[in-house]
Parts: C-alpha cells; structure tokens; sequence
C-alpha cells in the first residue's frame, strides 16, 4: 500500500502543476467555496459544511473539508462571508481561509441580481513525509518537506433569479509558489464557470440541471453535469457525471426550513478505479432568516 502513496503523492507533489483545489460533487450547495460573488446570495445567515472522503479504500487518498458562512447586509445590497477547506491527501495537506465581499445589483427585473464579488485571504500547504519508508533520504522532495502559508486573493461574478444561475471565478488570483525551498511548485489560477436552471414539470417537481466547468493549466479541462429531481421542495435526487472521469449520485432533504442534510456517491469510470470504492460526501446547511424577511431565495442558488 505504500506505493499508492508514492502514487497519490506525485499527483500533487512539489513539482506538481495540474488540478490542485480540492472537488466537491455537491458543488452546487457551496459556491461561495468557489465564487465570492455569492456571499449574502440566500438572503439569510447560511452555514454549509462539507465532508469528503475520496477513492475510500486506498491508504492515503485525498481527504477534504469545506466550511461556508455568509449573510447578507445592508438592506441586502452586500454580501459577506467567510470560506475554509482542509485537503489531505497522502503526506501533502493544504489549508484555505479567505473572507469574502459581495455587491448585489438588483437588475430591472425584480427577480435578477448580479453581483460582483471579491475574497482575500491565505492558503498554506504542509508536507510530512515521516509516515513514509524512505528508500533515498537524500531525495530533494523529501529534504524539501516543509510547511508555506502565503497571502490569496479571489474575483467573481454572480447573475441570479429565481430560476437560474451564472457565475464566473477565479478564486485563486495569485500564482504562488508552494515550496519554499525550490519555488518549483506553483499554485495555478483555476477559472471556474457555473450555471444551473430549474424547469418546473408540475406543481410538486422540479426539473434542476446544473453544469460545473474547471480550468486549470496544465491539466485537463473539467465539467460536472448533474441531473436532479425536487419533489415537494423537499426531497432532493440527483446524478452527476464528471467528464472522463466518474459517475455518482446525490440526495438531500429539507429537514425543516433551516435545515437540509446531503448525501453523494460517485464512482470513477477512468483508470482509478483500481481497488477503491468510490467516493463519498456529506453536506449539512443551516439557515437562520430573521422574522421580517421577505426575500426567497431558491435552495438550489
């Protein structure tokens, strides 16, 4: 098993440059982890909490927490928030915090918003090799193990109804080196554009496309597509295809109006799919309105 260590950790190494922020296949209850333009969006105090678990059944496969708070202020015209992750995967862990400020620009419609976001922040990442049976300790990679914080900043835009959705970002603006000591490693810029549409199909089912597209240099070119159904806006039943990557499966359900507990499932289709069980994700929101709000927002924006 050590050696899928060694494998998981070349993903990600010092000298990695592809795919580096952490997924979620419930992207679409957590945007502010990917675009500070929605802060203060849902119109109430919102907590969002994220569990992943990823590949389960490999020794040293990828790990990783998300924590969302924002509400809105000023007669709703500003959104703030703050965002956290936790991403471990084999020796290497990587942390975020950034604070989040939005603007809400009510368009002629009264149902449509856009907003303008920023987020600034730090990212830090972590090395520990000390787990490991080291066949050549005079190996730069493991000589260079250390642990970097540095500063980040973040941009995005945020078109909303009652309907849909479209947003772009970029939540990491800076290209920061994450070893010290080499300065081989880059944190690269990811541009993420997100849409979603809901087509009712009757009085207690709502039809919710939604799609995720990731870039990254050097790494391929990503989009989630999910499918899902909401009965009595409740219920929640999804599945979600992740391009030549994995296919999956998602739930939820509306506990009362505050509270809404999320599951998801996915598989891998492609090559790494080797002995492992696929991927698992828990998702807990919390929302507090005061008594005199009037404003809806949608569960799935």
């Amino acid at each position: 098993m050590k050696k899928i260590i060694v494998i998981l950790i070349g993903i990600v190494s010092l000298h990695a440059n592809a795919q580096q922020d952490a997924q979620s296949s419930m992207y679409f209850f957590n945007p502010l982890n990917y675009n500070p333009a929605y802060a203060g969006s849902r119109g109430s105090l919102n907590f969002t909490g994220v569990h992943r678990s990823q590949w389960v059944g490999w020794e040293g496969a990828p790990n990783t927490q998300f924590l969302s708070i924002h509400a809105p202020i000023a007669q709703k015209h500003i959104g703030i928030g703050a965002s956290m992750s936790y991403d471990r995967i084999g020796s290497r862990s990587a942390y975020s915090a950034m604070a989040n400020f939005a603007y809400h620009l009510q368009l002629n419609s009264k149902d449509l918003r856009l907003s303008f976001g920023a987020s600034a922040g730090v990212n830090g990442n972590q090395y520990d090799f000390n787990g490991l049976i080291v066949t050549d300790p005079s190996d730069p990679a493991y000589l260079n193990a250390n642990r970097s914080t540095a500063s980040q900043f973040g941009a995005g835009i945020y078109l909303n109804g009652k309907k849909g959705y479209l947003g772009f970002s970029v939540p990491k603006l800076m290209q920061r080196s994450i070893d010290d000591n080499t300065g081989e490693s880059i944190i690269q810029r990811h541009y993420y554009l997100a849409t979603g549409y809901v087509f009712p199909l009757s009085s207690v089912v709502d039809l919710k496309p939604s799609l995720l597209a990731k870039y990254t240099a050097n790494a391929p070119f990503t989009i989630d597509v999910n499918l899902s159904a909401h009965l009595y806006n409740i219920l929640w039943i999804g599945g979600l295809y992740r391009y030549n990557e994995s296919l999956g499966f998602n739930t939820s359900y509306q506990i009362n109006d505050r509270l809404m507990l999320g599951y998801a499932y996915d598989y891998p289709i492609n090559k790494l799919n080797w002995r492992n069980w696929g991927s698992h994700e828990v998702v807990l929101s919390i929302d507090i309105k005061a008594k005199n709000n009037a404003f809806i927002s949608p569960r799935y924006f």
